[in-house]
């Protein structure tokens, strides 16, 4: 498992317990910016949901760290009922005071380099299907999307761990 990485100026590493709150808020601002009415209130206690994410002893949660700051955050495991080779890329966001600046591109690679370390040839995730500067990201990184299929808000996509 990546501990520490450094990169440039900055260290991705995984995520400690006490950082649950500043996942929360990063995750809140960069949610913020493709839903332009508001993040809509579906319930989710999302700092509980992050602390339980970071318990997970299945899970990753991995953080970009730049200047004593949280400034990019991704979270991963095997969904239940996938094959053992697939994981799921759950969340993945960067403060957008930072995007275009080389942090998703670092923590991308970091996570890619923990899926071929824990085996695992494919990868999944889901974009909401108004975040086209995120869809194009991925796209820009090898991911491939997949249909969207009527009613839904997500588009499912796929990168080759294997061939990365």
């Amino acid at each position: 498992m990546i501990s520490d990485r450094v990169v440039a100026p900055r260290v991705i590493r995984t995520v400690v317990p006490a950082e649950a709150e500043a996942i929360t808020a990063l995750h809140a601002r960069a949610r913020a910016t493709y839903y332009p009415d508001g993040i809509p209130d579906d319930g989710t206690d999302w700092l509980a949901a992050w602390r339980a994410a970071i318990a997970r002893p299945e899970g990753h949660v991995l953080c970009v760290v730049d200047d004593g700051h949280i400034v990019g955050l991704a979270s991963f495991r095997t969904p239940e009922d996938a094959p053992a080779e697939t994981v799921m890329l759950f969340q993945f966001h960067v403060d957008p005071d930072r995007w275009r600046s080389g942090v998703g591109t670092a923590l991308h690679a970091a996570c890619v380099e923990e899926w071929q370390a824990d085996g695992k040839r494919t990868a999944v995730l889901e974009v909401h299907v108004d975040n086209r500067r995120a869809q194009a990201f991925y796209r820009r990184l090898g991911w491939t999307p997949g249909v969207v299929e009527p009613g839904d808000h997500h588009l499912p996509m796929t990168f080759d761990v294997a061939g990365a």
